[in-house]
């Protein structure tokens, strides 16, 4: 579990094919890694199979792949990083579970005063979880929704803070971006189809 609170930003030096799938080395400022230890890497969960002073190696496999932008990236590219939440740590985000429910894309950017306010478009089955001033994880990072401006489209407001420190102020229009609604969220619709379903 993680809390989308990224404490690193880490960057792809070498991304190869290997039995265990797409392997990704990533140079970063953790030198106590160990072996089989959870990674949140833009807020997809990922396992520590190498590790040295100041970088390590994680695999994604086909169906990670085919849910996420990893197949991507390449050498160069940026990732928030985030170890997994320890027993007594303060949970200064949300429950994050590092399992993206979706890509979004960004369909607006807006400078307003100190805020960069990002649309992101999703699938319907994704923005049906979204609640004004709820929670919501994109690229590993436990934000706020600001807005709900249209059906699809939820909106962000970003601070400097978290511009300075996450990938997101590089963001563009068209950008690919990982979004894992709020598990709360996920398990009320669930119960709540259950019941629905229960009385038809």
């Amino acid at each position: 579990m993680f809390t989308g609170l990224v404490d690193d930003v880490g960057t792809i030096e070498r991304v190869i094919a290997t039995d265990a799938g797409r392997e990704i080395r990533v140079r970063c400022r953790y030198d106590d890694l160990a072996e089989g230890e959870s990674i949140a890497m833009n807020g997809a969960c990922l396992t520590v199979r190498e590790h040295g002073a100041g970088w390590f190696t994680a695999a994604a496999v086909v169906t990670t792949i085919g849910r996420t932008t990893i197949g991507d990236w390449q050498a160069g590219t940026r990732v928030n990083l985030e170890r997994a939440l320890r027993a007594g740590d303060r949970l200064g985000g949300h429950i994050v579970q590092g399992h993206v429910d979706c890509v979004g894309e960004v369909i607006g950017l807006e400078r307003r005063g100190d805020a960069l306010l990002i649309d992101i478009a999703v699938p319907d089955e994704v923005a049906q979880l979204m609640v004004l001033h709820g929670s919501v994880t994109v690229d590993g990072v436990s934000l706020t929704v600001n807005e709900l401006p249209g059906p699809g489209v939820f909106q962000l407001s970003i601070i400097e803070y978290t511009e300075r420190h996450t990938t997101l102020g590089a963001l563009g229009i068209g950008g690919r971006v990982h979004v894992e609604a709020d598990v709360i969220a996920k398990h009320v619709q669930r119960l709540f189809a259950a019941q629905r379903a229960a009385l038809t």
